[in-house]
């Protein structure tokens, strides 16, 4: 399919749903949005789309690059001043307009408001919804950074030596995700040791690994901007103590459940509780804070969301790319977590990540 048609799709789309969200047009602000409905990479830009026009506004630096990469949106030459953005919304024509409600700052909405003769009306959601099911080309290319992102983690027992830090791990980690063909990390890699490990978001410090360590590494590869994620955990030793076994076989358990449960159509709320009830059940309830998984494409954390406050009408749907990752944290020893990204089919959850749960440095 042509570069064009597969953004005017994603326009028309965008236009079907100005009367569900009671506005003449919508200002786009968001860079991931932006991208996903133009395919413009810049830095700065915004989209404003109407029943009948398609607009790009960016700086000088970006005049040519916005007309090779969004053919489908006229370029508007904006120089961020207040008469450049009037001008720019004058352009579209229309007195009711959309807004980003979660992408714009305090800033940018005193400099809106001063715009004569517009209604702006806040949107919680503008395309995300619409980002959820993946295409073919998008899924492809996040198996792209799955498959990177496999055979990098795959070197962490290799790497990892008594007495190295967390930060040296973590920076072999990422040499080797560029290395692989990785444009980016999709996130800092987070390499966490010993009672670090019970931390979910631990950055990696100067904390040196010790034998006996429980070891979390979270991380993922980028590829032309979608991401993936994976964690593994592994135990600093040839022999994991019966604590460490019994909390990394429950946390497999977790996410097993998942895997053979999980269906589309399920409510997030009903998926998450696949795995909490496994944890629960074994007295670590108070052990797993945060949500079982969530979407992702070119945005590391994006919808849809597995958590137990999820919406009772929010569902997981075939053709949505979402990561699995049951945890268990005990304050002052440590933690594991496990996670694969994964691809709902008709069947279920079917696994894009691979590298193999094995938890023994020697």
């Amino acid at each position: 399919m042509p570069q064009t048609s597969f953004f005017q799709e994603r326009l028309t789309a965008v236009r079907h749903k100005l009367a569900e969200w009671e506005v003449d047009g919508v200002l786009i602000t968001s860079p991931t949005n932006r991208r996903w409905l133009s395919g413009f990479t810049g830095s700065n830009g915004q989209l404003l789309i109407t029943a009948d026009k398609a607009l790009i506004a960016t700086d000088f630096r970006y005049y040519s690059q916005a007309t090779h990469q969004a053919p489908d949106f006229a370029l508007f030459k904006h120089q961020r001043t207040p008469e450049d953005t009037r001008n720019f919304l004058a352009a579209a024509g229309v007195p009711r307009v959309g807004i980003e409600a979660k992408h714009t700052t305090l800033a940018q909405m005193d400099e809106l408001v001063q715009v004569e003769n517009i209604t702006w009306v806040g949107l919680e959601k503008t395309v995300e919804p619409l980002r959820q099911v993946k295409t073919a080309v998008e899924l492809q290319t996040i198996q792209q950074a799955c498959a990177i992102t496999d055979a990098v983690i795959a070197q962490v027992a290799q790497l990892a030596r008594v007495g190295m830090t967390e930060q040296a791990v973590a920076w072999e980690l990422e040499k080797g995700l560029r290395e692989a063909g990785a444009e980016a990390l999709a996130f800092d890699v987070i390499v966490a040791s010993g009672p670090n490990s019970a931390l979910p978001h631990h950055h990696p410090g100067s904390r040196r690994l010790q034998a006996g360590d429980a070891i979390v590494v979270d991380m993922g590869a980028q590829v032309d901007g979608y991401k993936s994620d994976m964690t593994r955990s592994f135990y600093l030793g040839a022999q994991p103590t019966d604590r460490y076994w019994e909390i990394y076989e429950l946390v497999q358990r977790a996410q097993t459940a998942v895997f053979q449960q999980a269906r589309p159509g399920m409510s997030l709320k009903a998926v998450d509780a696949l795995a909490r009830d496994v944890l629960a059940e074994a007295g670590h309830a108070e052990h797993f804070g945060h949500g079982l998984g969530h979407g992702l494409g070119l945005d590391i954390h994006e919808d849809p969301f597995f958590s137990p406050r999820a919406a009772d009408e929010d569902t997981v749907e075939v053709g949505m790319v979402v990561t699995v990752e049951p945890g268990c944290y005990l304050p002052d020893w440590g933690g594991v977590r496990l996670e694969e990204t994964a691809l709902m089919t008709e069947t279920g959850l079917v696994a894009l990540t691979h590298c193999p749960k094995e938890p023994k440095i020697v």
